[in-house]
């Protein structure tokens, strides 16, 4: 409740600010308008109190607050006096087809005794970063404008030599420059947030920040109705478990460690309960009767949810499916036919068939840095060639790496089998094989053992690098002489 002509003012200049989203402002302030004349005694009679709570009402509930869209950007009026801080929240909205800008929420706080040395430029940025952190679960991710009367608060964002406190402040704000745009508006018009700052409410016992509800001892409550079961009902429960005798246990227990007649504990869900002599004869009835068709794994498993549970009952179902002697026999496959299975027809001669493939992600190795290298296998003989090279070889660099390295004195290839590289598959790689009548054989999609020779050799060169190189790229001979990852492959060709 304002004490005085000044703070009847400062809430009057802040009111008047969103005096055009409440209905009938001027008639609801008149009588406190009266008050700030110059020759009025300053008291609040009733009917000045109840202008005030009604415009105290109005400005905190709808239809002047809105409810935030976090899809279209916000307004951040900030404000500080001599007195305190505040802030206004603000969103533009779309009302009877006209761009209306309505208010979300309000904060405001008094400053604290350290905070009052501070300068103007330090205020205005302390302003800033309270705001920041009071609303950061309506700003944080959105795009906002914060609109103040100083131009201070822009040169915190790029100050090169900071004091502390400056410091501390840009880190804070860090997360919001993406988001955040700062605008300067005159401070004539800029009266929601200056109202707010200069008429900060005290946290007292006057004025709490939180007033809690009182909590009636007596309440009647309609969803919920609790009733206390005879012995009769709990007579008739165990005594149809009692065939089992694992049942016969759990009864025993219940008797000595739950308290009578308390219903979770006496049930403790036993009707659920299944044990090894029955597990057959359940999955039997879920499965393979008439009523359950032998259907899928997950229909099974969504009917004997239903109904049982035991240990580990998902892992019985699935294999209780998958090795079912009928369902193995009758079902129908729905997926494609497999093609039909050639093999490779062996070589008569030296270099007559040959498997090639890549292997890279290596580290970097001889003059110049390696990275990758090709293997060439013969079919025929199991000699093989190790080729150093890129892996951003071109299918124009490959085809001459083996003209100039390889086919110079093993000749030309009949038929090479590779995988579907993007080197192997190129039109320039099919033109220049087809110029020399060199058949190309590509493996299946996702079927590395069509190429089985070759990738099995790359398994054991891959196995024989790694002893060399398990304790650095670079190793010493007996000798004394230093090799790297290229200098092996000639001795490894003839391991």
């Amino acid at each position: 409740m304002p004490q005085n002509k000044k703070e009847i003012q400062s809430f009057l200049g802040f009111s008047g600010y969103y005096r055009q989203h409440i209905k009938d402002f001027a008639s609801i302030a008149r009588p406190i308008y009266k008050l700030c004349d110059k020759d009025t005694v300053f008291e609040m009679t009733v009917d000045r109190v109840k202008a005030f709570e009604s415009l105290r009402e109005a400005l905190t509930t709808a239809p002047l607050l809105l409810m935030p869209d976090f899809k279209l950007p916000f307004k951040f009026y900030i404000d500080e006096s001599g007195d305190g801080l505040g802030a206004a929240l603000q969103q533009v909205h779309i009302i009877n087809d006209k761009p209306v800008e309505r208010p979300i929420c309000f904060i405001s706080r008094q400053i604290k005794p350290t905070e009052a040395r501070y300068g103007a430029s330090q205020m205005e940025c302390l302003c800033l970063v309270w705001a920041l952190e009071k609303l950061n679960y309506f700003l944080e991710g959105c795009v906002f404008e914060v609109i103040k009367d100083c131009t201070a608060v822009k040169s915190l964002l790029n100050m090169k030599t900071p004091n502390r406190h400056m410091l501390r402040w840009q880190i804070a704000i860090q997360e919001y420059r993406g988001n955040m745009t700062i605008v300067h508006k005159d401070g004539n018009i800029h009266k929601n947030a200056d109202g707010l700052s200069r008429w900060p409410l005290p946290n007292d016992i006057d004025n709490p920040a939180y007033v809690p509800e009182e909590v009636s001892p007596q309440i009647s409550i309609e969803g919920i109705s609790a009733t206390d079961l005879n012995t009769t009902f709990f007579e008739e429960a165990r005594n149809s478990y009692t065939q089992y005798k694992n049942c016969r246990i759990l009864c025993q227990l219940h008797k000595k460690n739950c308290k009578e007649n308390s219903l979770i504990h006496a049930l403790d869900e036993l009707w659920k309960k299944s044990y090894d002599e029955q597990r057959f004869h359940l999955l039997d009835e879920c499965h393979d009767s008439p009523f359950s068709r032998h259907l899928s794994e997950d229909r099974t498993r969504e009917k004997v949810k239903s109904c049982i549970w035991w240990p580990m009952w998902q892992k019985d179902v699935a294999e209780y499916c998958k090795t079912c002697d009928r369902c193995q026999k009758a079902k129908k496959s729905s997926g494609k036919r497999l093609g039909n299975i050639i093999k490779i027809q062996e070589p008569s001669r030296l270099w007559e068939i040959v498997h090639m493939n890549w292997v890279t992600g290596l580290p970097p190795g001889g003059d110049r840095s390696y990275t990758s290298f090709l293997v060439i296998l013969d079919r025929f003989s199991k000699t093989q060639i190790f080729l150093p090279c890129h892996k951003d070889n071109a299918a124009r660099d490959t085809a001459l790496l083996i003209w100039n390295r390889v086919a110079s004195w093993t000749g030309i290839f009949t038929n090479i089998i590779s995988d579907r590289d993007s080197k192997f598959t190129s039109a320039l790689w099919t033109s220049f094989h087809q110029l020399f009548g060199t058949k190309l054989s590509f493996s299946t999609a996702y079927h590395p053992q069509t190429d089985g020779l070759a990738e099995r050799m790359i398994q054991a060169l891959e196995d024989m690098v790694r002893r060399f190189c398990a304790y650095g790229l670079e190793i010493k001979d007996c000798d004394g002489f230093t090799h790297d990852l290229c200098t092996l492959f000639p001795a490894l060709e003839l391991a």
